[in-house]
């Protein structure tokens, strides 16, 4: 009788788990829906930061999105202010790169299929495995994976470099979060590793 009565009490403990983990992520499902597109606070599309005269803009909540920014021949830069449309104004701005396939989610600009150094055809850049022969380099365009709260990924432009650490600067990282954050650079076995569990890699 023990037995029985302790394993309907493990039972009854995983479906209680089960049943508040399909609520957390049912509710962050229609939260995410509410504030798509749906811009309230009053700071959206301010100027927080710059580089090399690109402008980060504030857009608040993550899942916020106005309307698509084009250049003025139609090239999609991406939703207002969403990460890729600061990563894909900037190389197209400054570095005056326009990519073959100007659509995607920030995680899907990184070819998983590609070894390192190779060409990325899509988006018209070599494309670095995390960690890579290549060291980092100002200018890049990292790029994140997918987690639990965001599976999109994430994308930012490396801005600063050296032996221990990069920089990067990113636009809508969250309300909080800074426009600039530094993370570990490890050189060993003749490779350069960003110490961060979702970098997938950076493109030039």
């Amino acid at each position: 009788m023990k037995n029985k009565s302790a394993i309907w009490k493990s039972r009854l403990l995983w479906l209680v788990l089960i049943l508040v983990l399909l609520f957390c992520a049912t509710f962050l499902y229609l939260r995410n829906r509410t504030n798509h597109s749906k811009i309230n606070d009053p700071r959206w599309g301010e100027v927080i930061d710059s580089f090399h005269h690109v402008k980060v803009y504030y857009n608040s909540n993550v899942a916020n999105t106005g309307a698509r920014n084009l250049s003025p021949e139609g090239y999609n830069l991406g939703m207002k202010y969403q990460c890729v449309e600061f990563v894909k104004r900037y190389y197209y701005e400054y570095l005056h790169h326009q990519m073959p396939d100007s659509y995607g989610n920030a995680k899907d600009f990184f070819n998983d299929k590609l070894p390192d150094a190779s060409f990325n055809e899509r988006r018209g850049l070599m494309q670095f495995r995390n960690p890579s022969k290549q060291m980092p380099a100002v200018n890049d365009l990292l790029i994140f994976d997918g987690h639990l709260g965001n599976r999109y990924g994430h994308v930012a432009i490396i801005c600063e470099v050296d032996s221990v650490s990069i920089t990067i600067i990113q636009q809508n990282p969250g309300p909080t979060a800074p426009s600039r954050a530094q993370l570990p650079l490890i050189h060993e076995a003749d490779s350069w590793k960003i110490d961060h569990n979702r970098v997938l890699g950076w493109l030039r």
